[in-house]
């Protein structure tokens, strides 16, 4: 029995999951497409539900929730509630802030908001996601920080260093990665490339220094120099450099800025979206699917101090 399909329009949404019994049904199909296993014994004998909606194994008495494990473990907030929050993160295209989701989804805390978010955005990374293939650009750029006269190129101003790695799809651009790095030099840059590309692959680059030990890494190595009289670094490395404008436009227009901390988490949700930006309506079940892979996050280990998280700032 196949996975059940995902809602393919907000009309078809509401229908679907009017309330949080028809949600729980939803993620049972969803996690056991070919019946219920026990994830202790593997046996396929439950009884029923009981009240605390926790399904048990009758060779083991394991207990267990359709939530177990997913982004929704041993939460409080209605189901409905979280399955609306992931339709919005899922399907609106510039993303949506915790302000903005407090808003349309009447949530009465800003914390609830902001942790559901958090939450979400910390299940967009797959574990087992494939390295970029066949040819791919490298590059970094700086994100936040102040602006200022700044007289070289990878001169900081308190910004935060960005690393970029999107694969050439003909004239277009394919699959991206994002990491914040701690510096450009070859002992940060060499490690990055080599968890975000896959051996063989021709990498291009511009010709900084730090560049230098991937030939000796396994990759076809092809840095492009930029020449004095053609000043304009578009040409150099276009989707590269495409991708950095469109991650620094989409942080100013739908978070007006995000606390240093908490930056990698933002870059994973851009990477979510530029990867599934063909499907969106996928994203939907491809967040509560990725939700079931990950440990389950909690409150103090995504604000790491038991405080009130910084507000987004945007209105």
């Amino acid at each position: 029995m196949p996975r059940p399909s995902f809602p393919r329009s907000i009309v078809e949404f509401q229908r679907r999951f009017p309330d949080d019994d028809a949600c729980r049904a939803y993620l049972f199909a969803s996690r056991w497409p070919e019946g219920f296993r026990c994830p202790r014994c593997g046996r396929d004998e439950v009884g029923v539900e009981h009240r605390r909606h926790l399904w048990q194994c009758k060779e083991c008495a394991h207990q267990t929730s359709v939530t177990a494990g997913t982004v929704m473990h041993k939460t409080r907030t209605p189901l409905s509630l979280w399955f609306w929050a992931t339709y919005l993160v899922a399907t609106h295209t510039p993303g949506i802030s915790a302000v903005q989701l407090q808003r349309q989804l009447g949530i009465s805390r800003y914390e609830t908001a902001w942790l559901i978010l958090q939450k979400l955005r910390r299940a967009m990374v797959a574990p087992e996601r494939t390295p970029l293939r066949h040819e791919v650009e490298v590059d970094e750029t700086l994100v936040g920080g102040r602006h200022s006269e700044r007289r070289g190129g990878r001169q900081r101003d308190g910004k935060a260093l960005v690393g970029v790695a999107v694969e050439v799809r003909g004239a277009g651009s394919g699959r991206l990665r994002l990491q914040v790095l701690a510096d450009a030099s070859q002992d940060t840059l060499t490690p990055w490339v080599k968890g975000s590309v896959e051996r063989g692959a021709i990498v291009h680059t511009d010709g900084w220094k730090g560049y230098g030990k991937l030939t000796g890494s396994g990759y076809e190595h092809r840095p492009r120099l930029q020449r004095r009289r053609h000043p304009d670094q578009q040409k150099l490395l276009p989707r590269a450099h495409r991708a950095s404008s469109n991650l620094k436009t989409w942080l100013q227009g739908t978070h007006r800025g995000v606390s240093p901390e908490h930056l990698q988490v933002y870059l994973d949700e851009f990477v979510f979206r530029h990867n599934r930006r063909r499907t969106p309506m996928a994203a939907f079940q491809t967040l509560l699917g990725l939700g079931t892979l990950h440990e389950p996050t909690t409150y103090h280990q995504i604000t790491r101090r038991a405080a009130v998280p910084v507000t987004e700032q945007t209105g």
